[in-house]
Protein backbone atom coordinates (compact mmCIF):
# COMPACT_ATOMS: atom_id res chain seq x y z
CA UNK A 1 0.00 0.00 0.00
CA UNK A 2 0.84 3.25 -0.98
CA UNK A 3 0.17 6.82 -1.80
CA UNK A 4 -0.68 7.46 -5.47
CA UNK A 5 1.20 10.62 -5.75
CA UNK A 6 1.99 12.27 -9.38
CA UNK A 7 6.16 11.30 -8.61
CA UNK A 8 5.24 8.04 -7.08
CA UNK A 9 3.37 7.24 -10.75
CA UNK A 10 5.93 8.94 -13.20
CA UNK A 11 8.86 6.74 -10.97
CA UNK A 12 7.04 3.62 -11.45
CA UNK A 13 8.83 0.59 -13.49
CA UNK A 14 7.62 -2.23 -15.25
CA UNK A 15 9.21 -5.45 -14.17
CA UNK A 16 8.15 -7.97 -16.72
CA UNK A 17 4.76 -8.68 -15.61
CA UNK A 18 1.31 -7.17 -14.64
CA UNK A 19 1.24 -5.17 -11.46
CA UNK A 20 -0.63 -3.27 -9.07
CA UNK A 21 -0.50 -0.64 -6.27
CA UNK A 22 -3.16 0.62 -4.37
CA UNK A 23 -3.41 3.69 -2.31
CA UNK A 24 -3.59 4.03 0.87
CA UNK A 25 -6.39 6.27 1.37
CA UNK A 26 -9.00 5.76 -0.43
CA UNK A 27 -9.57 1.89 -0.60
CA UNK A 28 -9.91 0.21 -3.86
CA UNK A 29 -8.22 2.79 -5.95
CA UNK A 30 -4.76 1.23 -7.70
CA UNK A 31 -2.81 1.61 -10.48
CA UNK A 32 -1.79 -1.02 -13.34
CA UNK A 33 1.52 -1.26 -14.41
CA UNK A 34 1.24 -3.52 -17.33
CA UNK A 35 4.84 -5.28 -18.43
CA UNK A 36 5.38 -3.39 -21.42
CA UNK A 37 5.35 -0.06 -19.21
CA UNK A 38 1.51 1.32 -19.57
CA UNK A 39 -0.07 3.35 -16.40
CA UNK A 40 -4.19 3.23 -15.70
CA UNK A 41 -5.86 4.45 -12.73
CA UNK A 42 -8.44 1.55 -11.65
CA UNK A 43 -11.22 1.46 -9.17
CA UNK A 44 -11.60 -2.04 -7.58
CA UNK A 45 -15.05 -2.94 -5.45
CA UNK A 46 -17.16 -5.60 -5.31
CA UNK A 47 -21.13 -5.22 -6.36
CA UNK A 48 -23.43 -5.19 -2.98
CA UNK A 49 -20.39 -5.58 -0.75
CA UNK A 50 -18.88 -8.54 0.57
CA UNK A 51 -16.76 -11.41 -0.54
CA UNK A 52 -19.39 -12.93 -2.62
CA UNK A 53 -20.67 -9.52 -4.15
CA UNK A 54 -19.15 -9.66 -8.32
CA UNK A 55 -15.72 -8.37 -8.56
CA UNK A 56 -15.34 -5.03 -10.88
CA UNK A 57 -12.23 -3.61 -11.35
CA UNK A 58 -13.57 -0.35 -14.40
CA UNK A 59 -10.73 1.75 -15.86
CA UNK A 60 -10.43 5.37 -14.16
CA UNK A 61 -8.18 6.42 -17.20
CA UNK A 62 -4.44 6.35 -18.24
CA UNK A 63 -1.84 8.31 -17.08
CA UNK A 64 -0.80 11.00 -18.80
CA UNK A 65 -4.23 11.51 -20.51
CA UNK A 66 -5.79 11.63 -16.30
CA UNK A 67 -3.87 13.04 -13.06
CA UNK A 68 -3.53 11.51 -10.38
CA UNK A 69 -5.22 14.12 -8.59
CA UNK A 70 -8.06 13.79 -10.94
CA UNK A 71 -8.46 9.81 -10.63
CA UNK A 72 -8.46 10.09 -7.00
CA UNK A 73 -11.03 12.68 -7.41
CA UNK A 74 -13.11 10.09 -9.47
CA UNK A 75 -11.77 7.03 -7.37
CA UNK A 76 -13.58 9.21 -4.17
CA UNK A 77 -17.22 9.51 -6.13
CA UNK A 78 -17.31 6.12 -7.11
CA UNK A 79 -16.27 5.03 -3.42
CA UNK A 80 -19.26 7.06 -2.25
CA UNK A 81 -21.97 5.74 -5.22
CA UNK A 82 -20.52 1.58 -3.82
CA UNK A 83 -21.23 2.84 -0.43
CA UNK A 84 -24.69 3.86 -1.11
CA UNK A 85 -25.35 0.36 -3.37
CA UNK A 86 -24.09 1.94 -6.82
CA UNK A 87 -22.14 -0.13 -9.15
CA UNK A 88 -20.32 3.03 -11.34
CA UNK A 89 -18.41 0.40 -13.45
CA UNK A 90 -21.29 -1.81 -14.31
CA UNK A 91 -23.30 1.62 -15.38
CA UNK A 92 -20.10 2.43 -17.87
CA UNK A 93 -20.47 -0.60 -19.19
CA UNK A 94 -23.86 -0.55 -19.80
CA UNK A 95 -23.76 3.15 -21.23
CA UNK A 96 -20.40 2.00 -23.28
CA UNK A 97 -22.73 -0.67 -25.06
CA UNK A 98 -25.59 1.10 -24.98
CA UNK A 99 -27.71 0.91 -28.00
CA UNK A 100 -26.74 4.03 -30.98
CA UNK A 101 -29.67 5.31 -33.03
CA UNK A 102 -28.23 3.28 -36.43
CA UNK A 103 -29.26 0.45 -34.16
CA UNK A 104 -32.46 1.91 -33.35
CA UNK A 105 -33.23 2.60 -37.02
CA UNK A 106 -31.99 -0.67 -38.58
CA UNK A 107 -34.44 -2.63 -35.86
CA UNK A 108 -37.53 -0.36 -36.48
CA UNK A 109 -37.01 -1.05 -40.20
CA UNK A 110 -36.70 -5.10 -40.23
CA UNK A 111 -38.53 -5.48 -37.26
CA UNK A 112 -41.57 -2.37 -38.25
CA UNK A 113 -41.30 -1.45 -41.84
CA UNK A 114 -40.80 -4.73 -43.35
CA UNK A 115 -43.20 -6.52 -41.74
CA UNK A 116 -46.27 -3.97 -41.08
CA UNK A 117 -46.36 -1.13 -43.83
CA UNK A 118 -46.86 -1.25 -47.31
CA UNK A 119 -43.51 -2.48 -49.12
CA UNK A 120 -43.55 1.41 -50.97
CA UNK A 121 -43.57 2.67 -47.35
CA UNK A 122 -41.00 0.75 -46.42
CA UNK A 123 -38.86 2.43 -48.80
CA UNK A 124 -39.56 5.53 -48.24
CA UNK A 125 -38.91 4.95 -44.75
CA UNK A 126 -35.36 4.03 -46.19
CA UNK A 127 -34.82 6.61 -48.02
CA UNK A 128 -35.63 9.18 -45.37
CA UNK A 129 -33.28 7.03 -42.38
CA UNK A 130 -30.33 7.38 -44.76
CA UNK A 131 -30.26 11.02 -46.24
CA UNK A 132 -31.32 12.41 -43.16
CA UNK A 133 -31.53 10.46 -40.22
CA UNK A 134 -29.14 8.53 -39.95
CA UNK A 135 -26.48 11.38 -40.44
CA UNK A 136 -27.75 13.35 -38.22
CA UNK A 137 -28.27 10.91 -35.12
CA UNK A 138 -27.35 7.59 -35.88
CA UNK A 139 -23.67 7.66 -33.80
CA UNK A 140 -25.66 8.94 -30.83
CA UNK A 141 -26.71 7.02 -28.01
CA UNK A 142 -30.73 6.19 -28.13
CA UNK A 143 -30.95 7.29 -24.95
CA UNK A 144 -29.27 10.77 -24.83
CA UNK A 145 -31.00 12.46 -27.81
CA UNK A 146 -32.75 15.55 -26.41
CA UNK A 147 -35.87 17.47 -27.56
CA UNK A 148 -33.22 20.30 -28.33
CA UNK A 149 -31.30 18.47 -30.00
CA UNK A 150 -34.62 17.15 -32.66
CA UNK A 151 -36.17 20.53 -32.22
CA UNK A 152 -32.73 21.90 -33.85
CA UNK A 153 -32.78 19.54 -36.65
CA UNK A 154 -36.41 20.08 -36.73
CA UNK A 155 -36.03 23.71 -37.40
CA UNK A 156 -32.95 23.64 -39.92
CA UNK A 157 -35.82 22.13 -42.53
CA UNK A 158 -38.06 24.41 -42.36
CA UNK A 159 -38.17 25.83 -45.44
CA UNK A 160 -38.96 22.02 -46.22
CA UNK A 161 -41.93 21.84 -44.10
CA UNK A 162 -43.63 18.98 -45.11
CA UNK A 163 -40.21 16.91 -45.62
CA UNK A 164 -39.73 18.26 -42.10
CA UNK A 165 -42.57 17.53 -40.82
CA UNK A 166 -42.36 13.48 -41.92
CA UNK A 167 -38.98 13.26 -40.89
CA UNK A 168 -40.11 14.28 -37.42
CA UNK A 169 -43.27 11.65 -37.27
CA UNK A 170 -40.49 8.48 -38.79
CA UNK A 171 -38.01 10.19 -35.80
CA UNK A 172 -40.86 9.62 -33.05
CA UNK A 173 -41.71 6.63 -34.07
CA UNK A 174 -38.81 5.03 -33.73
CA UNK A 175 -38.42 6.81 -30.49
CA UNK A 176 -41.67 5.00 -29.21
CA UNK A 177 -40.60 2.21 -29.94
CA UNK A 178 -37.25 2.69 -28.35
CA UNK A 179 -39.37 2.81 -25.30
CA UNK A 180 -41.19 -0.51 -26.16
CA UNK A 181 -38.05 -1.96 -26.70
CA UNK A 182 -36.55 -0.83 -23.06
CA UNK A 183 -34.04 1.00 -25.06
CA UNK A 184 -35.31 4.56 -23.62
CA UNK A 185 -37.34 5.51 -20.33
CA UNK A 186 -40.88 5.25 -20.64
CA UNK A 187 -42.77 8.80 -21.89
CA UNK A 188 -39.34 10.16 -22.67
CA UNK A 189 -40.21 10.86 -26.82
CA UNK A 190 -37.48 13.56 -27.37
CA UNK A 191 -39.89 14.10 -30.59
CA UNK A 192 -42.92 15.22 -28.02
CA UNK A 193 -43.98 18.99 -28.03
CA UNK A 194 -41.74 19.87 -30.69
CA UNK A 195 -44.03 21.56 -33.13
CA UNK A 196 -44.59 20.92 -36.33
CA UNK A 197 -44.60 23.59 -39.42
CA UNK A 198 -47.70 24.65 -40.85
CA UNK A 199 -47.77 22.85 -44.12
CA UNK A 200 -49.88 24.64 -46.87
CA UNK A 201 -51.19 21.97 -48.81
CA UNK A 202 -51.59 22.61 -52.51
CA UNK A 203 -55.71 21.88 -53.60
CA UNK A 204 -55.24 22.38 -57.26
CA UNK A 205 -59.07 21.40 -59.58
CA UNK A 206 -58.90 21.60 -63.17
CA UNK A 207 -61.52 23.37 -64.71
CA UNK A 208 -64.06 22.16 -67.34
CA UNK A 209 -62.34 24.06 -69.36
CA UNK A 210 -59.15 22.67 -68.43
CA UNK A 211 -60.13 19.34 -68.59
CA UNK A 212 -61.49 20.01 -72.14
CA UNK A 213 -57.77 20.53 -73.23
CA UNK A 214 -56.76 17.36 -71.61
CA UNK A 215 -59.33 15.12 -73.50
CA UNK A 216 -58.32 17.28 -76.60
CA UNK A 217 -54.42 16.61 -76.13
CA UNK A 218 -54.96 12.52 -74.70
CA UNK A 219 -57.49 12.16 -77.95
CA UNK A 220 -54.32 13.39 -80.23
CA UNK A 221 -51.99 11.76 -78.50
CA UNK A 222 -54.13 8.06 -79.06
CA UNK A 223 -54.32 9.14 -82.60
CA UNK A 224 -50.39 10.00 -82.50
CA UNK A 225 -51.39 13.46 -84.19
CA UNK A 226 -49.91 15.59 -81.13
CA UNK A 227 -46.85 17.90 -82.17
CA UNK A 228 -44.50 20.31 -80.21
CA UNK A 229 -44.05 23.82 -81.13
CA UNK A 230 -41.88 22.75 -83.89
CA UNK A 231 -43.89 20.79 -85.68
CA UNK A 232 -42.60 17.82 -84.63
CA UNK A 233 -45.00 14.73 -83.70
CA UNK A 234 -44.31 13.65 -80.32
CA UNK A 235 -45.00 9.98 -79.21
CA UNK A 236 -46.88 9.12 -76.14
CA UNK A 237 -46.87 5.56 -74.30
CA UNK A 238 -50.28 4.50 -75.09
CA UNK A 239 -50.41 2.67 -71.63
CA UNK A 240 -49.78 6.12 -70.50
CA UNK A 241 -52.63 7.67 -71.81
CA UNK A 242 -54.69 4.38 -70.31
CA UNK A 243 -53.39 5.46 -66.83
CA UNK A 244 -54.08 9.42 -66.72
CA UNK A 245 -57.67 8.25 -68.29
CA UNK A 246 -58.42 5.58 -66.03
CA UNK A 247 -57.42 8.25 -62.88
CA UNK A 248 -59.33 11.08 -64.20
CA UNK A 249 -62.47 8.83 -64.60
CA UNK A 250 -61.97 7.32 -61.27
CA UNK A 251 -60.41 9.61 -58.84
CA UNK A 252 -58.09 6.63 -58.36
CA UNK A 253 -54.23 6.79 -56.92
CA UNK A 254 -51.93 6.76 -59.29
CA UNK A 255 -50.29 3.62 -57.79
CA UNK A 256 -53.33 1.99 -57.70
CA UNK A 257 -53.96 2.35 -61.62
CA UNK A 258 -50.37 1.52 -62.45
CA UNK A 259 -50.85 -2.01 -60.31
CA UNK A 260 -54.35 -2.52 -61.43
CA UNK A 261 -54.93 -6.24 -62.65
CA UNK A 262 -57.54 -7.75 -64.82
CA UNK A 263 -57.88 -10.15 -62.47
CA UNK A 264 -59.09 -7.54 -59.57
CA UNK A 265 -62.07 -6.05 -62.52
CA UNK A 266 -65.64 -7.21 -61.89
CA UNK A 267 -67.02 -6.45 -65.08
CA UNK A 268 -70.61 -7.39 -63.38
CA UNK A 269 -70.29 -5.59 -60.38
CA UNK A 270 -68.77 -2.03 -62.59
CA UNK A 271 -65.76 -2.43 -60.12
CA UNK A 272 -62.35 -3.47 -59.16
CA UNK A 273 -61.12 -4.69 -56.41
CA UNK A 274 -57.95 -3.45 -55.45
CA UNK A 275 -56.20 -6.00 -53.50
CA UNK A 276 -53.03 -4.05 -52.12
CA UNK A 277 -53.76 -0.13 -51.96
CA UNK A 278 -52.52 2.89 -49.73
CA UNK A 279 -55.51 2.24 -46.90
CA UNK A 280 -55.22 -1.90 -47.50
CA UNK A 281 -58.04 -3.62 -49.55
CA UNK A 282 -60.67 -1.70 -51.35
CA UNK A 283 -63.80 -1.41 -54.09
CA UNK A 284 -62.30 0.65 -56.98
CA UNK A 285 -65.61 2.28 -58.59
CA UNK A 286 -65.84 2.07 -62.23
CA UNK A 287 -68.48 4.35 -64.01
CA UNK A 288 -69.44 3.46 -67.49
CA UNK A 289 -66.99 5.18 -69.51
CA UNK A 290 -64.19 3.37 -67.71
CA UNK A 291 -65.64 0.43 -68.23
CA UNK A 292 -65.83 1.44 -71.74
CA UNK A 293 -62.46 2.15 -71.57
CA UNK A 294 -60.85 -1.33 -70.42
CA UNK A 295 -63.43 -3.54 -72.60
CA UNK A 296 -61.74 -1.48 -75.77
CA UNK A 297 -58.07 -2.55 -74.60
CA UNK A 298 -58.75 -6.12 -75.88
CA UNK A 299 -55.64 -7.59 -73.37
CA UNK A 300 -54.19 -10.87 -74.62
CA UNK A 301 -54.72 -13.81 -72.71
CA UNK A 302 -51.63 -13.82 -70.49
CA UNK A 303 -51.88 -9.71 -69.81
CA UNK A 304 -51.55 -9.16 -65.98
CA UNK A 305 -52.02 -5.64 -65.65
CA UNK A 306 -54.00 -3.01 -67.24
CA UNK A 307 -51.74 -0.71 -67.20
CA UNK A 308 -48.35 -2.77 -68.77
CA UNK A 309 -44.84 -2.09 -69.21
CA UNK A 310 -41.99 -2.21 -70.77
CA UNK A 311 -40.73 -1.17 -74.40
CA UNK A 312 -42.67 -4.65 -76.09
CA UNK A 313 -45.77 -3.15 -74.35
CA UNK A 314 -45.87 0.12 -75.78
CA UNK A 315 -46.04 -1.79 -79.26
CA UNK A 316 -49.21 -3.30 -77.96
CA UNK A 317 -47.97 -6.53 -76.71
CA UNK A 318 -48.99 -7.93 -73.46
CA UNK A 319 -46.38 -8.20 -70.34
CA UNK A 320 -46.45 -9.01 -66.55
CA UNK A 321 -45.38 -6.22 -65.18
CA UNK A 322 -46.95 -2.22 -64.64
CA UNK A 323 -45.96 0.54 -65.78
CA UNK A 324 -43.62 2.57 -63.74
CA UNK A 325 -43.27 6.06 -65.86
CA UNK A 326 -45.79 7.93 -65.78
CA UNK A 327 -44.22 11.22 -65.34
CA UNK A 328 -42.38 11.52 -68.85
CA UNK A 329 -45.61 11.25 -70.59
CA UNK A 330 -47.76 13.46 -68.20
CA UNK A 331 -45.29 16.30 -68.56
CA UNK A 332 -45.35 15.84 -72.31
CA UNK A 333 -49.45 16.09 -72.01
CA UNK A 334 -49.35 18.82 -69.58
CA UNK A 335 -47.38 20.93 -71.81
CA UNK A 336 -49.19 20.39 -74.73
CA UNK A 337 -52.73 20.89 -72.98
CA UNK A 338 -51.31 24.48 -71.53
CA UNK A 339 -51.56 22.28 -67.85
CA UNK A 340 -47.94 23.18 -66.96
CA UNK A 341 -47.42 22.88 -62.76
CA UNK A 342 -50.52 20.12 -63.09
CA UNK A 343 -49.51 17.27 -60.83
CA UNK A 344 -51.36 14.15 -61.64
CA UNK A 345 -52.82 13.76 -58.61
CA UNK A 346 -54.44 17.15 -58.64
CA UNK A 347 -56.59 14.54 -61.52
CA UNK A 348 -57.39 12.98 -58.22
CA UNK A 349 -58.35 16.41 -56.54
CA UNK A 350 -60.36 17.46 -59.77
CA UNK A 351 -62.59 14.30 -59.42
CA UNK A 352 -63.68 15.00 -55.92
CA UNK A 353 -64.28 18.28 -56.91
CA UNK A 354 -66.67 17.51 -59.39
CA UNK A 355 -68.28 15.39 -57.05
CA UNK A 356 -68.43 17.95 -54.17
CA UNK A 357 -69.54 20.93 -56.30
CA UNK A 358 -72.34 18.48 -57.95
CA UNK A 359 -74.09 18.11 -54.57
CA UNK A 360 -72.22 14.54 -53.38
CA UNK A 361 -71.79 14.26 -49.71
CA UNK A 362 -68.65 14.15 -48.66
CA UNK A 363 -68.71 10.41 -47.04
CA UNK A 364 -69.93 9.15 -50.65
CA UNK A 365 -66.67 10.92 -52.33
CA UNK A 366 -64.68 9.34 -49.63
CA UNK A 367 -66.13 5.91 -50.14
CA UNK A 368 -64.99 6.68 -53.85
CA UNK A 369 -61.44 8.20 -53.35
CA UNK A 370 -60.93 4.84 -51.01
CA UNK A 371 -60.30 7.51 -47.96
CA UNK A 372 -59.92 5.70 -44.08
CA UNK A 373 -60.69 9.00 -42.39
CA UNK A 374 -63.22 11.43 -42.92
CA UNK A 375 -60.81 13.94 -41.95
CA UNK A 376 -59.17 13.47 -45.25
CA UNK A 377 -62.12 14.49 -47.60
CA UNK A 378 -63.18 17.20 -45.07
CA UNK A 379 -60.73 19.02 -47.48
CA UNK A 380 -63.62 19.79 -50.29
CA UNK A 381 -66.51 20.52 -47.96
CA UNK A 382 -65.78 23.94 -49.07
CA UNK A 383 -67.10 23.20 -52.74
CA UNK A 384 -70.07 21.00 -51.25
CA UNK A 385 -71.09 24.76 -50.42
CA UNK A 386 -71.56 25.84 -54.36
CA UNK A 387 -74.84 23.81 -54.84
CA UNK A 388 -76.69 24.84 -51.76
CA UNK A 389 -75.26 28.32 -52.39
CA UNK A 390 -77.52 27.69 -55.84
CA UNK A 391 -80.25 26.23 -54.30
CA UNK A 392 -80.81 29.45 -51.97
CA UNK A 393 -80.42 31.81 -54.75
CA UNK A 394 -83.56 29.50 -56.20
CA UNK A 395 -85.30 29.50 -53.40
CA UNK A 396 -84.60 32.66 -52.42
CA UNK A 397 -85.00 34.14 -56.31
CA UNK A 398 -88.21 33.07 -56.00
CA UNK A 399 -89.61 33.80 -52.71
CA UNK A 400 -89.05 37.64 -53.87
CA UNK A 401 -90.73 37.68 -56.95
CA UNK A 402 -93.61 35.67 -55.25
CA UNK A 403 -93.41 38.90 -52.51
CA UNK A 404 -93.14 41.16 -55.25
CA UNK A 405 -96.02 39.84 -56.76
CA UNK A 406 -98.22 40.47 -53.92
CA UNK A 407 -96.84 43.41 -53.25
CA UNK A 408 -97.68 44.70 -57.38
CA UNK A 409 -101.35 43.26 -56.57
CA UNK A 410 -101.88 45.03 -52.89
CA UNK A 411 -101.16 48.43 -54.77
Amino acid sequence: MTRLTKTFVDTAQADGRDQFFWDDEIKGFGLRLTKSGSKTYVFQYRVGGGRSGTLRRPRIGAHGSVTPAEARAIAKTWALQVAEGGDPGGERAAFRNAPRMADAFERYLTEHADLHKKASSAKEDRRLVSLFLEPEFGKRKVAEITREQVSAFHRRLADRPYQANRLLSLLSKVANLCEVWGWRQDGTNPCRHVKKFKEHKRERFLSPAELGRLGDVLAKAERFELMDKDGKRLWVNPAAITAIRLIVLTGARRGEILNLKWSEVEWDRSRALLEDSKTGQRYLYLPAPALKLLSDLKPSANAVYVVPGGRANARGQAGDIPLTNLKDPWKTITTAAGLAGVRIHDLRHSFASVGASSGMGLPIIGKLLGHRETATTARYAHLADDPVRLAADTIGGRVSDALSNGSRKSS
